[in-house]
């Protein structure tokens, strides 16, 4: 008989970030957008919660940060549900390319963060997105409240890093082809997890992930740093044994593939020809109206 397969071993635990002695300043009591994994994570005392049922909550601070730990599709009702006058401070942990949908809102200077901390299930304790290519950990975030949010994190004994202007956007950038990168390949194959990619199916990611770097790296004006592959296939042997779908194309995928109908339709050759077969394959019910810009 046939031996029986070797079960693949158990992701190795990030390393743990003591947190400090004596609490960095900066944290504040804020409103949580979401009582779910990151939400409830977040969640401290002198925070009030906000949930779909109980819209802006009586016992919400004055002032600082709201942090928003909702599925995209939800974000316009939450900002319609916040006052005029604190909109100013929302705070947005969502993956996904948001800067068209902030720009439409008026909050193009809104704070966001680019969460690199997994929770399984809600009450966990979080596994922070410490690599071996990034000892210094991933979570960044801008704006307004970066810095709170820093603090936050930086006390609980995670990490986080603050930055503006182009650094900010070539972070967010690498962000974005995570997970667009790693979810669709493995979609192709069966949902296999980003474990399995980047082990099984390296070279296809990395021609898929160069391709993205360089579309977006155009379409957005900035220059991703050299290793920029290196660094993304080491988050994902950190979260291994994430499973991949493609999810939220319009925030998404989305963002890439409407670069490509912008480039098409103008009559130039389509830069992402990779993505655009793989979203085929997948039979996709792609945006038609997008293909008529």
């Amino acid at each position: 008989a046939a031996p029986a397969p070797v079960p693949a071993p158990a992701p190795a635990p990030a390393p743990v970030v003591a947190a400090p002695a004596e609490p960095i300043p900066g944290d504040v009591p804020a409103v949580i957008v979401g009582g779910g994994r990151i939400g409830g994570m977040l969640l401290s005392d002198g925070d009030a919660l906000m949930t779909s049922t109980t819209g802006w909550p009586a016992d919400a601070p004055a002032e600082g940060p709201i942090y928003v730990c909702t599925r995209n599709d939800a974000l316009a009702s939450v900002i319609a549900a916040t006052p005029e006058h604190r909109r100013g401070d929302l705070c947005f942990l969502q993956n996904g390319m948001l800067g068209p949908f902030l720009d439409a809102q008026g909050l193009a200077d809104a704070t966001q963060i680019l969460m690199y901390v997994a929770v399984a299930k809600a009450g966990d304790a979080p596994t922070d997105g410490i690599t071996d290519a990034n000892p210094e950990g991933l979570t960044t975030a801008t704006g307004k409240w970066a810095a709170a949010f820093r603090a936050r994190l930086v006390n609980s004994g995670m990490t986080c890093h603050v930055k503006d202007g182009d650094a900010y956007t070539v972070a967010m950038l690498e962000k974005h082809v995570w997970i667009c990168a790693f979810m669709l390949v493995g979609a192709t194959h069966g949902g296999c997890t980003v474990g399995e990619v980047e082990s099984d199916h390296a070279a296809e990611f990395d021609a898929l992930a160069t391709e993205l770097l360089e579309a977006g790296s155009a379409a957005l004006g900035v220059d991703v740093a050299d290793g920029a592959l290196v660094r993304l296939k080491a988050y994902a042997r950190a979260v291994s044994h994430f499973p991949t779908a493609v999810k939220e194309f319009e925030w998404r995928n989305g963002w890439f593939y409407k670069l490509t109908c912008e480039a098409v339709q103008a009559g130039n050759e389509d830069p992402m020809p990779l993505h655009t077969q793989k979203l085929y394959d997948l039979k996709l019910p792609l945006p038609i109206a997008w293909m008529n810009l």
